[in-house]
């Protein structure tokens, strides 16, 4: 398999972009003196990414309709979170999740 010049500067220029946009607001904001209710503010922000990327994985969309549950994944979602109060830690809850997930395909639950 080959790529075209053109191609190659795509990826390039894609790749280049990406780096600039994830590290140029690290390099200005570090500089800054940001008020105390600004940073308040932006506590928040990694919580609402968590909650808005596992609410995604809860629900199937389906155009023109409501969405429907995914049940797999809200059986597993059950002891993942479990799991997070518990011990308070993200690797605890990737681990169970994925060994969740793992016992309910293996059985065959939830769809």
């Amino acid at each position: 398999m080959s790529i075209s010049l053109t191609e190659l500067w795509v990826i390039l220029g894609c790749g280049a972009i990406t780096v600039l946009s994830r590290v140029l607001p690290f390099a200005f904001v570090k500089s800054l003196n940001m008020p105390d209710w600004l940073i308040s503010f932006l506590s928040f922000v990694p919580i609402t990414i968590m909650t808005a990327l596992c609410c995604e994985s809860l629900f199937v969309a389906h155009a023109g309709h409501l969405a429907t549950l995914n049940v797999a994944n809200c059986l597993a979602a059950i002891p993942a979170t479990l799991a997070g109060i518990v011990t308070k830690s993200l690797l605890m809850v990737v681990v169970v999740g994925i060994m969740a997930m793992a016992v309910l395909r293996y059985f065959a639950i939830g769809g």
